[in-house]
């Protein structure tokens, strides 16, 4: 056996690391274990320092920079940063810092939508540091140069979802709120932009009516995230059931309880880390 194809084994034994600023990305994790039974996963949310939405970029980079660190010196052959925010504030610099591939979840979220929609009007809802970055619009004009991008944020509706709240009267007020600016611009496809945002679909259609198109980033993650594994040659290829388990900055049993209803899967091994130990982790 030569020595890649020996790395190659030894890589393909190691989990996918995954992170979000909280339970957000539970609904990406959900979509990788659902797409690659067969794979390990490690979860870090940052639950002490969410919400992202709010961040300034350098402060973004720098959560993020000390959580792939994290997941690095864990061991994992591929890190997913499952947080919008994060991701457009900190992909470049991420990628550019680290040896292991890592993914954020713009790009195939912008891809699904321009392949759906008919009439290239994609609206976009998602915090405010996300959507300060242009991040999809520049990702959706990279696709398709002609396309109408219309964006929305969404201050606080995150944190309601982060709490367990979907159904409340405030949080359909809120959708209402938003919704309303956006429907005007009359697009055919909504992009998600927050991975709490598929926790209120059925509210999100609702209000912005059944001839629009929700687009999910999640389910086109878990795609990018197998197409990689399988092009780098280090998928696991066994028949077996994956495992995975889960880091957070804040409290373990809040995690636990309110993050099964993200994940839809039994949700157990859970470990706290003190952001000390995150503050040490430096470049």
């Amino acid at each position: 056996m030569t020595g890649s194809s020996t790395d190659a084994t030894a890589l393909s034994a190691l989990p996918v690391g995954m992170f979000d600023s909280g339970i957000g990305g539970l609904t990406v994790l959900h979509e990788c274990l659902v797409a690659l039974p067969d794979e390990d996963f490690v979860y870090f949310g940052d639950t002490a320092r969410f919400p992202y939405g709010p961040r300034s970029r350098a402060e973004l980079e720098l959560f993020a920079d000390q959580i792939a660190r994290f997941l690095e010196q864990a061991g994992v052959k591929l890190i997913v940063v499952a947080c919008y925010s994060a991701t457009a504030a900190a992909l470049p610099s991420l990628q550019e810092r680290f040896a292991t591939p890592i993914v954020g979840v713009v790009t195939p979220g912008a891809r699904a939508a321009v392949q759906t929609s008919r009439y290239r009007r994609i609206g976009v809802m998602a915090t405010e540091a996300t959507v300060e970055s242009e991040s999809y619009v520049h990702a959706i004009r990279g696709l398709d140069a002609g396309a109408e991008v219309h964006q929305q944020a969404c201050p606080g509706l995150a944190e309601y979802i982060q709490d367990g709240d979907v159904a409340s009267r405030e949080v359909a007020d809120a959708v209402r709120a938003y919704t309303v600016p956006l429907k005007q611009k009359r697009p055919d496809v909504v992009i998600m932009g927050c991975t709490h945002y598929p926790l209120i679909a059925p509210l999100l259609q609702r209000h912005l009516g059944r001839d629009v198109t929700l687009v999910n980033p999640a389910a086109e993650v878990a795609h990018e995230v197998e197409e990689i594994l399988d092009r780098r040659g280090i998928a696991r290829r066994e028949e077996r059931e994956g495992e995975y388990r889960f880091f957070c900055t804040g409290d373990v049993e809040s995690f636990r309880a309110v993050g099964a209803r993200f994940l839809q899967m039994p949700l157990e091994d859970v470990t706290h880390v003190p952001l000390e130990r995150l503050a040490d982790l430096r470049p």
